[in-house]
């Protein structure tokens, strides 16, 4: 064989190498992540397992929650607030392959951290007034995806450009006002039947919704004060109706004022 020849096949051996070698690299990198994926997604079943054990265990039909006996069994709500300091879909969106997927963990994240919050705080009666709201809505620090930011950034930086304005209806930030805190965590599949059906609820509840005919007034929720821009394009009170006239049998009368409820923020335990 001249010299050239003897280069050339040379050099083709090595090319062969070469590329078997990235070839079995990457094949070898997908694997890895394969292998990743499954580790984290078993992960996050073993978060939202310990979470249905915290709603189902220590949380009851109308919604209020046992924190003394929470703080007594802490370690599965610590395995939650623990997955949630690690993983969410900003830094690990293969977990969360759709919207709803990610609104049902924003939602769970969001409820898991507020009533770990309440513990931590050593159980408050409440948050009646704004210097308490304040230090725990803004400046306690909670961590989500490896990212520090606190309740209050956490649901108007992320929750709420999320654009799903009945996602108020589930969020709970474990004060007597919020809407009910089901007894089991939110899931992809079911969410849109799951925030109907929340959100009917919460219209049909005396303490969020009554009529004063007499006066001709309807009295709502706050919740509807805070968020306005939310449920209606106009961001005007005044158009909250055509709202919430979705979720009521008797729509709100035309020439009815609307009228907002105070919020009472003390917190929801069981008694």
């Amino acid at each position: 064989m001249s010299k050239p020849l003897f280069t050339q096949a040379i050099h083709a051996k090595l090319f062969v190498a070469l590329m078997f070698l990235c070839s079995f690299t990457f094949v070898s990198n997908l694997h890895a992540q394969a292998n990743n994926i499954d580790k984290l997604q078993q992960a996050y079943d073993d978060a939202m397992k310990d979470w249905a054990y915290v709603l189902k265990t220590y949380v009851d039909a109308q919604g209020r929650t046992n924190f003394k006996d929470v703080a007594q069994d802490i370690k599965p709500l610590e395995n939650v607030v623990a997955f949630i300091g690690e993983v969410s879909p900003a830094n690990t969106p293969s977990l969360f392959p759709n919207a709803d997927a990610v609104m049902a963990f924003h939602i769970n994240s969001y409820n898991a951290l507020a009533m770990y919050g309440v513990i931590e705080r050593d159980i408050p009666d409440g948050f009646t007034n704004f210097f308490s709201r304040a230090s725990f809505f803004k400046f306690r620090d909670i961590t989500i995806g490896g990212q520090t930011t606190n309740l209050y950034d956490y649901e108007n930086d992320v929750i709420r450009p999320l654009n799903e304005p009945r996602a108020h209806f589930a969020l709970n930030c474990m004060v007597k006002d919020c809407p009910r805190l089901p007894m089991e965590p939110f899931e992809a599949n079911s969410l849109n039947a799951t925030l109907d059906e929340l959100t009917n609820e919460f219209f049909a509840k005396e303490k969020h919704l009554y009529f004063d005919h007499d006066k001709k007034r309807v009295y709502v929720s706050e919740i509807l004060d805070f968020y306005t821009e939310d449920f209606v394009v106009s961001g005007k009170a005044k158009d909250l109706p055509e709202y919430i006239n979705q979720y009521l049998d008797t729509p709100i009368p035309s020439d009815y004022k609307l009228r907002f409820i105070e919020y009472d923020w003390r917190i929801n335990a069981q008694p």
